[in-house]
């Protein structure tokens, strides 16, 4: 039961009495025990501080006192968010024995609502990629399919949410990877808007890029949990209805080079959309591709300044994709950095005054479906493309750019992987992506979210 159960199910259940959290905990902690041997989507499981956490909530709600709308809820963090007293390592070899002295912002923030750390998840190395296929802590495996990727670099995050171990996970986005393995493992991911969670405390890579965000089973948990980071009431905004509001639909580039069941599935959700009153409307960012590819620039060489000791002293114990990356970082040219920061602007515009004429521009989240680990390049149409650039091309431009971004379910391939559907508005109105996505998904999702349940029951 615990695996199908939402965020609301939960505290109903601790305020009616019918479980406690220590209960919950233990739980979950045994169903992470057993599962993560399939999936591997847990790095290190935190059982004491869990269990300590557990207990502490459970005296709240014993005593009444409820001091956060999160308070009790298990959750895991992704294993480069630091954890004071935990091990943190980046997913990488570097930083194997690497123990905060300090939790990261978002986790002080966390528990102070009394949340449950269950524990850090497999990632990428130092999120520097979207496969999730780790060199020192093993691939992690799609729930859905355990033989494909889940998306990354947050793939851990991910497949923890769609196998049921936890209820909330917190990824990091910089170019994609929230909103690539939600789609991957069919879940909900939201990128907000760049700087709203902060990202103090976390190895990362691009500090003009980085972003902090949950991943989610449905709207509604996601709802919840954006209300208890930054206290807006996200909840009244899951509405079901969305007449008039305008949805914005690129005539080019996110409508090209898709694979035949992504531009379907799509296609149908516009459809989907516009049957529950929204006004479909073409529009175009004349920048797009030129810009989206500015995000490579600047995450390489502010990676490699990021690691720049651990390049001159450590060289040979990063993993080979991300050694490349980073040492190509080292070569990059300064006028081509600043070129980058400035197509930034340039996008950042176009975004904006697109933004003026309509309320959310929809694209899908994914070009491809997810693929079979190991794969290292997509060919669609006469387009080839590596991995990496192919599964960030609609996602890289926003993170550029800052909007908020939530990637959610629009549907199955034949083979059964999930199909993710990307929605972004303007800075700090994440309430209209909630809006949007919860109609979308209570008039469409039930049967979607059947599926998904039997995926983590069966694992």
């Amino acid at each position: 039961m615990i695996e199908t159960m939402s965020i609301s199910d939960l505290i109903n259940g601790y305020r009616n009495k019918e479980f406690s959290p220590i209960e919950i905990t233990m739980e979950q902690l045994k169903r992470i025990d057993e599962v993560n041997k399939t999936v591997n989507a847990f790095i290190t499981i935190s059982h004491e501080q869990a269990l300590a956490q557990a207990r502490i909530a459970e005296k709240n709600w014993l005593n009444g006192v409820q001091l956060n709308v999160l308070q009790g809820v298990p959750i895991s963090y992704k294993d480069l968010i630091f954890t004071k007293g935990i091990k943190t390592t980046s997913g990488s070899y570097i930083f194997k024995d690497f123990i905060p002295n300090e939790d990261a912002t978002i986790v002080k923030q966390f528990t102070r609502a009394n949340t449950i750390n269950l524990g850090k998840t497999n990632l990428h190395e130092f999120a520097f990629g979207i496969t999730s296929n780790n060199p020192f802590y093993g691939a992690v495996k799609n729930p859905w399919k355990l033989d494909h990727i889940p998306g990354g670099s947050s793939g851990g995050s991910a497949a923890a949410v769609a196998a049921g171990l936890g209820f909330a996970s917190i990824g990091t986005d910089t170019g994609g990877s929230i909103r690539i393995p939600a789609s991957a493992c069919g879940i909900v991911g939201l990128k907000p808007t760049r700087q709203k969670i902060k990202t103090n405390g976390l190895q990362g890579i691009s500090w003009t890029l980085d972003h902090v965000g949950p991943m989610t089973q449905n709207i509604t948990d996601l709802a919840i949990v954006m209300y208890g980071l930054t206290d807006r009431f996200y909840l009244e905004h899951c509405q079901t209805d969305i007449k008039g509001m305008r949805i914005g639909v690129a005539t080019k580039y996110f409508t090209e080079y898709l694979e035949p069941e992504i531009r379907t599935s799509y296609q149908k959700s516009l459809q989907k959309l516009e049957k529950l009153g929204a006004i479909l409307m073409e529009i175009e960012l004349p920048s797009v591709q030129e810009a989206s590819g500015q995000v490579f620039p600047i995450a390489l060489v502010e990676g490699a300044s990021t690691h720049e000791k651990n390049l001159l002293g450590k060289l040979n114990q990063f993993g080979e994709d991300v050694k490349t990356h980073l040492q190509q970082g080292k070569t990059i040219p300064a006028i081509n950095y600043l070129k980058a920061l400035h197509w930034q602007k340039i996008a950042t515009s176009e975004v904006d005054e697109v933004l003026m004429e309509v309320d959310i521009i929809a694209t899908p989240t994914l070009p491809a479906s997810p693929k079979p680990i190991h794969t290292e390049v997509i060919e669609i149409d006469d387009l080839e493309e590596d991995i990496f650039s192919s599964l960030t091309r609609f996602t890289r431009l926003f993170s550029l750019t800052g909007h908020p971004a939530l990637s959610l379910p629009m549907g199955l391939t034949n083979d059964g992987l999930p199909i993710g559907l990307q929605l972004v508005s303007i800075y700090n109105y994440e309430s209209l992506l909630i809006r949007a996505g919860f109609a979308f998904e209570q008039a469409y999702l039930a049967d979607f979210y059947d599926k998904r349940s039997a995926v983590a029951k069966s694992l």
